[in-house]
């Protein structure tokens, strides 16, 4: 999965997914920069990884829900390498779990700018740098089956960004392909924070591959849809969940 000339951009690139996807397509070939919010020294540290595996990677520290963060990383990417081949919209999170009847209207606005207006902005920011290329968003197990209990923001964000990955997919092609990975458990911090042990524990055994994915679980996937080798994929969400539920 060659990326050899190329450059990604990663948001939401300081730790667990988007931190080792970076890490992957560097590996791959691609030139690479991250964005991060607050987990500067995860970002720092998958720059030196990179670069002492004689890759290149820049991070840059941007608040995604505002134009001027978005529009600062991809000038970010065009100054550094001088375009966008990649980009991995990978920046979201649950922020709290909140039933429909505790949920104010602000704490809706904001999972949907984190997990939606987000991808939003990054994709029309990224235009017209992606002449060619790929685009690949995180959405969610959740955006299938509606997440667990106190998720329905969290749920609703990830599925309206698997209807933006086959909307863009007819838009942007041929040229652009824009595909989207829907995870299901995967050991990262999300989980740490928002899901009880005994309930990982409960879903990991139900699960047919008995086990909690990893982070490089799905980078090993987006790498493969950012390269040529998923040359006629498109419009697509695919599961990466060890067969918890099957679409």
């Amino acid at each position: 999965m060659t990326l050899q000339g190329k450059t990604a951009i990663v948001t939401g690139a300081g730790r667990d997914i988007g931190r080792a996807c970076a890490e992957r397509l560097a590996q791959a070939g691609a030139n690479v920069v991250l964005n991060y919010f607050s987990s500067s020294e995860g970002a720092d540290a998958a720059v030196a990884a990179i670069t002492a595996a004689g890759g290149k990677a820049v991070a840059l520290q941007g608040d995604l829900n505002t134009q001027e963060g978005v529009d600062a990383l991809v000038a970010k990417a065009v100054s550094e390498f001088g375009g966008v081949d990649i980009l991995v919209n990978n920046t979201g999170g649950l922020i709290a779990r909140k039933t429909i009847s505790e949920m104010s209207l602000e704490h809706w606005n904001a999972v949907m700018d984190l997990n939606l207006t987000s991808t939003f902005l990054m994709v029309k920011a990224c235009l017209p740098h992606l002449k060619s290329g790929a685009i690949i968003n995180l959405a969610s197990q959740a955006g299938r089956d509606g997440g667990g209990g106190g998720a329905i923001a969290y749920a609703t964000s990830k599925g309206a960004v698997m209807t933006m990955t086959r909307g863009l997919a007819k838009e942007l092609g041929p040229d652009v392909r824009v595909n989207a990975v829907c995870p299901g458990m995967i050991d990262t911090d999300f989980h740490n924070i928002f899901t009880k042990p005994e309930v990982r524990k409960i879903v990991e055994g139900a699960t047919p591959l008995k086990r909690q994915g990893t982070s490089m679980d799905v980078a090993n996937l987006v790498t493969y849809l950012a390269s040529d080798q998923a040359a006629f994929i498109t419009g697509a969400n695919l599961d990466i969940n060890g067969g918890m539920l099957f679409s």
